[in-house]
């Protein structure tokens, strides 16, 4: 049984009523990815919170996120919050493919290049700062390499420059799942199982100890207080995602590959030591390479690689930190 434990209220937006405004762009008719193959969507879908003016700071999480960072983030993302929507315009967008389209070999450079459409769209030459997180931080980095001109400050949090085998070999048995179920005609029951086997990497021993009892059910096969727990998270995300679209995706983690020389914007990093999925000596690395590191900070935490979802004060103070420069111009710079 999971202890009590307070902390902040968190808003859980409607999507309808989540702050912000839609904006979209049409993908040219000559993009083509990385693997020479084309995106069955003809439009990207972004959202834009906050003013109507003001620096501009695109965020990107994981690959389940999307255009509605108020809302998967939204301790984070909100008014007068780490990423104060008082103080700067917040563009997020929805990476692909998407639900109902067909899988593709995409990279984090290519969904790099989706966004400079997007940008090209809105008539934004320049992003004052792009904060990504997990994969959204693989993207930020893939996006300052490849459009150096177009960007501030990149603040990534639990991303590196690469993909570490041992993640790659977590990723590609969940892939080798979801592809089974599929071709068997049993696509969102694997959906579910490739989400609870997720569930492990993303947190750590220590937080299933601290939250479940191993209490053994009546008769073998039923399920325990933790597997009570990950078919519950597995079932929510079958809703959520098709096969193609996370094979796609995770399959994109594991083609990710920045040098880190090439990363030559203002760059803030934080890494947690209890992250499996990107392991501190990574980030260390990237640090280390970096020619033009601002700040790295590393932190335990008993969430894993999930904490940059979790640990509130400490991911806020660095957003905060790496921000705050934006929120200093002055107030008749900023529209109401």
């Amino acid at each position: 049984m999971e202890p009590e434990r307070t902390v902040a209220s968190t808003t859980e937006w409607i999507i309808d009523e989540a702050p912000g405004r839609d904006v979209t762009a049409a993908i040219p008719a000559d993009f083509r990815l990385a693997s020479g193959e084309r995106l069955s969507a003809d439009t990207l879908v972004g959202r834009i919170h906050g003013p109507t003016k003001g620096p501009l700071v695109v965020i990107t999480g994981g690959i389940s996120s999307g255009r509605f960072a108020a809302r998967w983030w939204s301790w984070a993302v909100r008014h007068g919050g780490p990423v104060d929507l008082d103080r700067v315009r917040v563009l997020a967008f929805d990476l692909l493919p998407g639900k109902t389209e067909p899988g593709v070999t995409i990279t984090t450079q290519d969904q790099a290049r989706l966004l400079a459409v997007l940008l090209d769209s809105l008539n934004e030459a320049r992003i004052d700062a792009f904060v990504g997180a997990s994969y959204g931080g693989c993207v930020g980095q893939a996006f300052a390499a490849t459009f150096p001109e177009r960007i501030g400050e990149l603040i990534v949090i639990s991303a590196a420059h690469r993909a570490h085998p041992a993640a790659t070999a977590w990723r590609g048995v969940q892939r080798r799942v979801l592809a089974f179920a599929r071709d068997c005609g049993r696509e969102a029951e694997g959906v579910s199982l490739a989400r609870e086997l997720a569930m492990t990497t993303y947190r750590t021993a220590d937080e299933f100890d601290w939250r479940f009892a191993t209490i053994a059910p009546a008769q073998a096969g039923e399920a325990y207080p933790v597997c009570e727990y990950l078919i519950s998270r597995g079932a929510d995300y079958a809703e959520a995602t098709s096969a193609d679209r996370w094979i796609s995706l995770s399959d994109s983690l594991d083609r990710h590959a920045v040098a880190p020389e090439a990363i030559r914007c203002p760059l803030t990093l934080l890494g947690f030591t209890s992250d499996r999925l990107v392991p501190i000596e990574d980030l260390r690395e990237l640090a280390a390479r970096a020619p033009a590191l601002r700040r790295f900070d590393e932190a335990g935490s008993i969430f894993g690689h999930d904490a940059f979802l979790k640990e509130r004060e400490l991911v806020g103070r660095t957003l905060h930190d790496a921000l705050s420069p934006l929120y200093a111009r002055q107030p008749d710079e900023i529209a109401a």
